[in-house]
């Protein structure tokens, strides 16, 4: 790797004894020229002085009508058995800067999920984030499931819903209109 060190958010590619490439991603500076990643696959084989290349840009994904319907993994990779995004495919990076106030849509939609406590209780606005606390086993993982399953077969993919688990679970549900 060259004496420029990443910037935090920059895909790495380390060229692995196969031929094929593991993807990792910047997340921290420890000093003295090492830097901290996360993997996105798994990390078998892995041993010091692999070859390293810095893309110098984040990772992307596609993005587009030719996404709705579809399910990739974090580097845009189909994992639906569909066919391969193009390479003329419009793709965007995973970490960008929120949209600017006045691009929003400033009209409140509620969500309707499906789910008669939530419709009623807590409803969610469309196009907003949603966080989900709790303590183990109080049924945060069965709530996002159905919650993916009443949008996928309630709207017909006219909506893209985005699931993250880190410790907590958030949701970001995203009009495609």
């Amino acid at each position: 790797m060259d004496e420029k060190l990443p910037d935090i958010n920059t895909a790495l590619h380390i060229k692995q004894d196969d031929g094929s490439f593991l993807v990792t991603e910047v997340t921290l500076e420890l000093g003295d020229g090492v830097m901290r990643t996360i993997a996105m696959d798994g990390t078998d084989g892995l041993r010091r002085g692999m070859e390293v290349e810095n893309t110098e840009s984040s990772i992307s994904v596609p993005v587009g009508d030719d996404t709705l319907g579809r399910v990739f993994n974090v580097l845009g990779d189909p994992i639906d058995g569909g066919a391969d995004f193009g390479p003329d495919a419009e793709r965007m990076p995973i970490h960008r800067d929120a949209p600017k106030y006045d691009e929003l849509n400033p009209t409140s939609e509620i969500l309707e999920t499906g789910i008669k406590v939530i419709d009623l209780l807590a409803p969610y606005v469309r196009g907003g984030k949603i966080g989900l606390f709790g303590g183990a086993g109080v049924g945060k993982t069965v709530l996002i499931q159905e919650l993916i399953h009443n949008i996928a077969q309630g709207h017909n993919g006219s909506l893209s819903l985005r699931v993250s688990v880190n410790g907590l679970v958030k949701v970001t549900i995203c009009t495609t209109k």
